[in-house]
Order: structure tokens, then C-alpha cells, then sequence
């Protein structure tokens, strides 16, 4: 898939999601053979107006590279001079948020509320447009109704002001994560513009990715939750985009990529921090592993890294693994 001058390969995305996609996930999903890795959510009022915890979420990595940034917002003067600074920190792409429904994002005019306003999401997508250099993305949901109509109306509009892709999750925003994704609109969306899309919703295996590809034609897959604690489904896709059977991943990998990640966001985050958001994330690592429900269960409490690491080396050795 090609932005602009930029060219994304394989075309595989690891999706933009709040407190989730941080620097030490996107490194791993990068490392896995992901083609393009999104930050967190990031609100374009906090970065303008100074925001530490927002700034933080600018942290990136050489490794890393290409990477998205993604902005909501709802002022375009403002969203426009966040997208400034993303560039000069050196984001490859800056992405719109048209997706997000959580009350607070509506409230303020931001993610999906704006699907309902195409006046105010033309002046904001054109002030972006003009204010960076860099590749512009957006990304959305079907709309408010299950018709699609909103998000085939935005499609369009995003092309017209300058839109290098978008990215169309196929859900309507009242949906959330219920229900399935109707592949059917990415497919029309396809059809119908000139610039890449990108699908995205229901993608739990590199089987379903290949399914997408299939059925929609899509010019890449977003990737979100599967690949939360499992970026080794980034290169299983890679297998069977090559024609090849995908690999199967040995459970002592991992273990080992747990021990990675609890290190990573020590660092990342600070030790504390991390400990607090690792009793709630660890339990991604081992779905569908043996004994998976108890060692969720043991990591509720997590006060160091220490501990985490003798939870987790315990863990793998109930599974009969070596796992340093």
C-alpha cells in the first residue's frame, strides 16, 4: 500500500486504541513484521495546550518507523496546529479520529459526533490538509445507522479534501464492539474511491485478514485486539499472504514475550505505573494457554516487576517451559 510517497509493506496496520497501542506493544508488533503501527488516541487540545501525559504519548522509537499518529478533536484551528507538532516530532502519517464513541469523545464534538456534521469534518480534514506535508489518514466507523450512508458520504468528502486513505471499521458507532463488523461497506467504500482503504473490525486470526483481503479488496488490514496480546498474528498474515501455512507459535515464545513486555513498560511507563496497568493486560499473553484463568487471577495484585516476572516464570513452568 502506497500514502503519498510513503510505501507500507506488508500491508498490515496495528490499530490506534487508548492505554493500549503504547510504544512497547507497537515495537513488538513492529518486530513481528507489522508494516504500520498507530499511537494511542491522542487529544489534540492536550497537546496544544501542554499537556505532560498527553506529550508523553508522542514518545517514539527509530524501530518503530513508519508510524501514525492519531488526533481527535473537534476545532479545526486546533486540531490543525496539533497536527503540526505531531509532524515535527517526526510522525510519518498524522490520522483524524472519526470513529471513537465513548461519551466524553461525543461530548466534545470529537470521533464519531463528527460523522453527523460533514460542514465542520470538510473545514477540519482541508486546515489538517494545508497545515502538514506529511501523509493524512482518518479513520471510521459506518456512521450512526447501519445503512452506511455516513460513512460513504465521509469517504468521499476525505478524498475530496486531500485524504491519502481511510481506515472503515464497519460498525456503527452505537455498536461498539458488539454485534459483527459488515465487511459489505469496506468492500463499496473500495469500490467507490481512488485513495487505499483500509479495513478493519473482526480480524481474530491471520485467516480472517486473508478473508478481508478476499472479500473486500481492501488495500490493507487494521488489526486491533487481536494483536493486543499476540503480535505474532502480524507475521502469520505475512505467511499466508506468501503463500505459506502460518506458523504456529510454541507457548514458551510466549511466556517469553510476557517477561519482554513487563521490562519494556517498566521502562515505558515507570515501574509503578506499569505494575498497576500489567494486572490487567499480563492476562492478554496467555488466551487459550493451560491454566490461563489462574494466572490472571495472580496477577491482580502485581507490585513490581520483580514479582512479575517470578508470577510469570512460575506460570510457564506449570506449562513444562523454559522460559528464560
Amino acid at each position: 500500500m502506497k500514502l503519498n510517497t510513503l510505501q507500507i509493506d506488508p500491508p498490515t496496520v496495528f490499530a490506534p486504541l487508548a492505554g493500549i497501542s503504547n510504544l512497547p506493544l507497537r515495537l513488538m508488533a513492529k518486530e513481528a513484521g507489522c508494516g504500520l503501527v498507530c499511537s494511542e488516541m491522542i487529544s489534540a487540545n492536550g497537546l496544544v495546550f501542554g499537556s505532560s501525559k498527553t506529550i508523553q504519548l508522542l514518545q517514539s522509537a527509530p524501530e518503530e518507523k513508519p508510524l501514525s499518529v492519531q488526533l481527535f478533536g473537534s476545532d479545526w484551528a486546533i486540531v490543525a496546529d496539533a497536527a503540526q507538532r505531531v509532524e515535527a516530532a517526526g510522525a510519518d502519517i498524522v490520522d483524524i479520529n472519526f470513529g471513537c464513541s465513548v461519551p466524553k469523545i461525543l461530548k466534545s464534538g470529537s470521533g464519531s459526533a463528527l460523522m453527523r456534521e460533514p460542514e465542520k469534518a470538510a473545514d477540519l480534514l482541508k486546515a489538517v490538509r494545508a497545515a502538514v506535508s506529511i501523509p493524512l489518514t482518518i479513520k471510521m466507523r459506518s456512521g450512526w445507522d447501519a445503512d452506511g450512508s455516513q460513512a460513504i458520504a465521509l469517504a468521499h468528502l476525505a478524498q475530496t479534501c486531500g485524504v491519502d486513505a481511510v481506515t472503515v471499521h464497519p460498525r456503527t458507532a452505537k455498536q461498539g464492539f458488539g454485534g459483527t463488523a459488515d465487511w459489505r461497506l469496506i468492500a463499496r467504500i473500495k469500490r467507490e474511491l481512488s485513495i487505499p482503504v483500509i479495513g478493519n473490525g473482526d480480524i481474530n486470526s491471520a485467516e480472517d485478514a486473508l478473508r478481508m483481503f478476499e472479500q473486500t479488496h481492501c488495500d490493507a488490514v487494521m488489526v486491533g485486539r487481536a494483536a493486543f496480546g499476540n503480535p505474532f498474528i502480524f507475521s502469520q498474515i505475512i505467511d499466508l499472504l506468501s503463500g505459506r501455512a502460518a506458523r504456529k507459535i510454541a507457548p514458551r515464545d510466549r511466556i517469553r514475550l510476557i517477561n519482554r513486555y513487563v521490562d519494556a513498560a517498566a521502562t515505558y511507563l515507570g515501574e509503578k505505573r506499569a505494575c498497576f496497568m500489567m494486572r490487567s493486560k499480563l492476562g492478554w499473553f496467555v488466551k487459550g494457554l493451560p491454566g490461563a484463568s489462574h494466572f490472571r487471577h495472580s496477577i491482580r495484585h502485581i507490585a513490581s516487576r520483580r514479582q512479575a516476572r517470578e508470577l510469570i516464570d512460575a506460570y510457564g513452568a506449570t506449562l513444562d517451559l523454559e522460559t528464560r
